[in-house]
């Protein structure tokens, strides 16, 4: 078993071009499955079955039981494409019913003051100023955002290009505000931080080394608990506020899809629960007899 997950796992990696992060929940899952099915014995039909009773007797969410049966899905689907297995255990098999909770979203208001609760008559605080802007004003994920090198930004147009899930490239454009604290920590400040150990990286922490996802968290509860939050926004958090600030004043569910960098549109619709006097504003201009 642990063979065939090794290489399922190098099949996303090498030939889905899956993001490491995506590879390591299927590795997580599907080694999480392997050690119950191990300790159970029996036919797979059999182990998967109680796997999924197991998960639901000891209070998993729908949402976590129905992504653990689609990393099996995917796995014995592979198996049995390569020939490995005559049967799929999974075929039959249909994922418990999901209720999608809607993105938690800053108001305007709300975004504006943790953008500027940093200090910036420190270089870390222009720094964080400058992060906490490029956040708001491009809708990147956070992963993107610390994987910024010092060649991926340009002034005109202010813009950004990253790296999403998959590899896939994109070019974000940003305002001029964000431009202009970004130009500021990368002449003033970064030169500052910069060591042997910094390489292309844009963003830098106190040591010299490229921020990591981690880093960055501690920095945005910190602003958070400043701004008297009761619920730290997670760095998600800025880009659902992008995102549904950007539909809220008019932004085409299209041109959102391409910035957030979504495959399928779908999952960009989540942000369409804008707030009732939108709807009133868009119903009022749109309709012939309004």
């Amino acid at each position: 078993m642990d063979e065939k997950i090794e290489e399922f796992l190098q099949y996303l990696t090498y030939e889905r071009h899956l993001a490491s992060n995506t590879v390591a929940s299927y590795q997580r899952d599907l080694e999480d499955f392997a050690r119950f099915a191990q300790a159970l014995g029996g036919p797979p039909e059999s182990q998967i079955l109680r796997y999924l009773e197991f998960l639901k007797r000891a209070g998993r969410s729908p949402a976590t039981r129905a992504r653990r049966l689609s990393a099996l899905k995917g796995f014995y689907a592979y198996l049995e494409r390569e020939g490995r297995l005559n049967d799929n255990p999974t075929r039959t098999l249909d994922s418990p019913k999901t209720h999608r909770a809607l993105p938690r979203v800053l108001s305007v208001e709300e975004a504006v003051r943790l953008i500027e609760a940093p200090d910036v008559a420190t270089p870390l605080g222009v720094r964080d100023r400058a992060m906490l802007e490029l956040l708001y004003a491009t809708g990147l994920r956070v992963s993107e955002l610390c994987h910024l090198t010092i060649n991926d930004w340009w002034a005109e147009p202010p813009r950004v290009r990253c790296l999403g899930k998959g590899a896939k490239e994109r070019y974000v454009p940003m305002g001029r505000t964000a431009l202009e604290w970004l130009r500021r920590y990368v002449e003033e400040v970064r030169p500052r931080l910069a060591s042997a150990k910094s390489g292309d990286a844009l963003f830098l922490n106190r040591r010299g080394e490229g921020i990591s996802r981690q880093g960055f968290w501690k920095l945005l509860k910190r602003y958070s608990a400043a701004c008297g939050f009761d619920q730290p926004p997670s760095p998600h958090t800025m880009r659902h506020s992008f995102a549904t600030h950007l539909l809220e004043n008019g932004a085409d569910l299209r041109a959102v899809q391409e910035l957030l960098g979504h495959q399928d549109i779908s999952t960009t619709q989540i942000y369409t629960h804008v707030s009732r006097a939108r709807f009133r504003t868009v119903y009022d201009q749109a309709h012939p007899r309004a």
